[in-house]
C-alpha cells in the first residue's frame, strides 16, 4: 500500500480548502452545526491538520466572518468606484444594488455576518472590526461627500449617544475619518436596506415584481428622496 499523501500534496492551499468546506457545510446544515471533524472528513484529512490553522470552532467561525466581510467590502467599494465621483446619486444607487446582489449571491455569508448569532460564539471585535468597518466605508464615504457638498438632507438627525461615541471613534480608525453625522446616516440607510434584503432572503415578504426587486427599488428611491438634496448645477 502506498503511503498516504502529505496534506500539502492533497490540498496545496489547505487553509483555503478548509474555508470552502466550511461554507459548504454551513449551506447544508447551518452555521450552528459547523464541525471541524466534519470538515476534516469531507476533505479526507485528519482533524489535527485543521487544528494547525484553526485551533477550535470559534477560530474558524471568526475566519469565515472576516472573509465574508472582506468579500462584502470588496463588492461595495467596486460598486462605488464604478460610478464617477461627482455622480453621488449614482454611487449611492450602485452601492445599494450591489448590497442586494452580494446577499443573494452569498446568502450563507450574508446570514453569518448579519443573521442570527451562533449559540456560544463570542465575536472577537479586535479581529473582525477592521473588515467590518471597511465594508461600510463605501456607503459612509458617499454620504460624507453629500454632506460636504451641502446635499445631505438630515437636519434633525439625532446625535450618537455619549456611550457610543468611542465606538464611532474606533470605526474612524479603520473605516475613514468621516463626520459622525455621515456615519450615523449611513447606519440608518444600511438598516433599512438590510431589513428588506433579510426578509426577502428569508422568504418572509411576497415578491414585488418577478424576483422581489420591485420593493427594493422603491426603498432605494425613498432613501434618495429623503436624504439627498437636489444639485444646484
Amino acid at each position: 500500500m502506498s503511503p498516504r499523501p502529505h496534506r500539502s500534496q492533497q490540498h496545496p492551499n489547505l487553509q483555503g480548502a478548509i474555508l470552502e468546506a466550511a461554507w459548504r457545510q454551513i449551506a447544508q446544515l447551518g452555521a450552528p452545526a459547523l464541525s471541524l471533524r466534519g470538515i476534516a472528513r469531507a476533505l479526507g484529512i485528519t482533524a489535527p491538520a485543521i487544528y494547525h490553522y484553526y485551533p477550535d470552532r470559534d477560530a474558524l467561525v471568526t475566519a469565515l466572518i472576516v472573509e465574508a466581510y472582506t468579500s462584502f467590502g470588496d463588492a461595495q467599494l467596486a460598486a462605488r468606484d464604478s460610478v464617477p465621483p461627482d455622480d453621488l446619486e449614482g454611487r449611492l444607487d450602485a452601492i445599494g444594488w450591489a448590497y442586494r446582489r452580494w446577499a443573494h449571491t452569498y446568502p450563507e455569508r450574508y446570514q453569518l455576518i448579519f443573521g442570527t448569532p451562533i449559540p456560544g460564539y463570542v465575536m472577537p471585535l479586535e479581529q473582525v472590526f477592521p473588515a467590518a468597518a471597511r465594508a461600510l466605508s463605501a456607503l459612509v464615504s458617499v454620504v460624507d461627500a453629500l454632506r460636504e457638498a451641502g446635499r445631505l438632507n438630515a437636519p434633525d438627525f439625532p446625535p450618537p449617544h455619549p456611550d457610543f461615541v468611542p465606538a464611532f471613534e474606533r470605526w474612524q480608525q479603520f473605516g475613514g475619518e468621516y463626520h459622525p453625522l455621515s456615519i450615523s446616516v449611513a447606519i440608518l440607510i444600511w438598516a433599512r436596506v438590510h431589513g428588506v434584503v433579510s426578509l426577502e432572503i428569508g422568504r418572509h415578504i411576497p415578491a414585488f415584481g418577478p424576483d422581489g426587486a420591485g420593493l427594493y427599488e422603491y426603498e432605494m428611491r425613498s432613501l434618495s428622496q429623503q436624504f439627498i438634496l437636489p444639485s444646484e448645477r
